[in-house]
């Protein structure tokens, strides 16, 4: 089975470029260029070197004894949580800036739902000395302040978003506005395996590095290189393939992305995608969307801002069509239970996106011997509103 996009730019029945004429031009340049820009070892050289002494990778591959000890299984955490900026978004805007750079574009915007993306964006910004404009809904400007002061701090110019749902959908349609308006100069960071071809690609491939890391590190540990099981939590979709990337062909391997159920699927009150989804065009490119009988974009709901997509990238949709991963959701509630535990257990706060995925192993039957391993995507430091006010109904 191929995993990988055709020279077309799908992946299966997923995928392409759906974009208004005014962006042919800066998506066409792109699509001619990124791959032999990525394939340039001065690029190569210069994109490992920020890897290792600026974002600090190799993340560390944790095992959580305590946690392990609970689920009666061998459970390691990928710990994209320590990267600079706290996620696993630096791993792709430290990419996609130095592909602006060999542009020649002057200036990045950018769209932002938890705000880690938008941080990350301002920090390669700053890093290399060009403008940045981040596009966020009020609504998540609300819920995550303390990424606001950060992006403002680097430098960025935040923009609030105030039309649809005031979340990242429409800060995603702000951005795309802007990048229409301004063709010639500017570059849009996309901060997922969304939009149209070829950035589903490109995100994919800077962020496999955090599959081509586990491989290595738990051949170290546990002296092979394949684990049983690994759990991601999905929005767009770019932590969860970033870690599953280098085990796509390994059929032994279960692969299980984990949605935002938001107050539950059945309440309209959800993010449960690939659950609820139909084919459908979103921001650039077909893929599986949460939509209407007569085909308007629902809006999503999830406790966390991340997550709160109605779509998902379009590499996903054909991973569910083949069964390659298996797609499951979980609820605001056990989204929070799952992130309290890991912090009482392990003494590490998760993003609330990357509790979703914790909270799978309250769903599923494990043996001693299963070799787990949990993408967490990112810390919760931008979430402490959040579990604060849980903890304290």
């Amino acid at each position: 089975m191929n995993y990988t996009v055709n020279d077309k730019g799908f992946y299966g029945n997923y995928g392409g470029a759906y974009i208004p004429e005014m962006l042919f031009p800066n998506v066409e340049e792109l699509r001619e260029q990124y791959l032999g820009i990525l394939g340039d070892p001065g690029f190569q050289t210069e994109f490992n070197t920020l890897l290792k002494d600026y974002v600090g990778r190799p993340s560390p591959l944790y095992f959580a004894k305590r946690l392990s000890d609970r689920y009666q299984a061998k459970i390691y955490l990928k710990r994209e949580d320590l990267n600079h900026t706290g996620a696993h978004k630096i791993n792709n805007t430290l990419g996609q800036i130095l592909v602006a750079e060999r542009l020649n574009k002057k200036r990045i915007i950018a769209e932002t739902g938890a705000g880690q993306h938008g941080v990350a964006t301002a920090t390669v910004c700053a890093l290399k000395g060009i403008e940045c404009v981040v596009y966020m809904g009020e609504k998540d400007i609300e819920r995550q302040a303390p990424n606001v002061s950060r992006m403002k701090i680097l430098g960025a110019k935040v923009v609030p978003v105030k039309s649809g749902s005031k979340t990242l959908k429409d800060a995603t349609n702000e951005a795309i506005r802007d990048w229409i308006n301004n063709p010639e100069d500017t570059h849009y960071i996309i901060g997922s395996v969304v939009g149209p071809h070829p950035y589903p690609d490109m995100v994919t491939r800077f962020q496999a590095v955090i599959s081509e890391e586990i491989k290595a590190q738990l051949l170290e540990k546990e002296g092979s290189e394949n684990p049983d099981l690994i759990i991601a939590c999905v929005g767009g979709g770019s932590n969860a393939i970033g870690a599953f990337y280098h085990f796509l062909d390994n059929e032994s391997v279960k692969l299980v992305g984990v949605e935002a159920g938001g107050l539950g699927v059945e309440t309209g009150k959800t993010a449960a995608t690939i659950e609820l989804g139909k084919p459908g065009v979103i921001h650039g490119s077909r893929t599986m969307l949460m939509q209407t009988e007569d085909g308007q974009i629902m809006e999503p709901h999830s406790i966390s801002a991340g997550l709160d997509y109605p779509g998902v990238g379009p590499i996903h949709a054909h991973l569910c069509d083949t069964g390659r991963v298996e797609y499951a959701n979980v609820t605001d509630e056990e989204c929070l239970n799952a992130g309290f535990l890991l912090s009482k257990l392990e003494g590490i706060i998760p993003a609330l996106e990357s509790a979703h995925a914790l909270a799978y192993l309250e769903k599923i039957k494990l043996a001693e011997n299963n070799v787990i391993v949990i993408n967490l995507s990112g810390r919760g430091d931008k979430d402490l509103a959040t579990y604060i006010r849980h903890s304290e109904e």
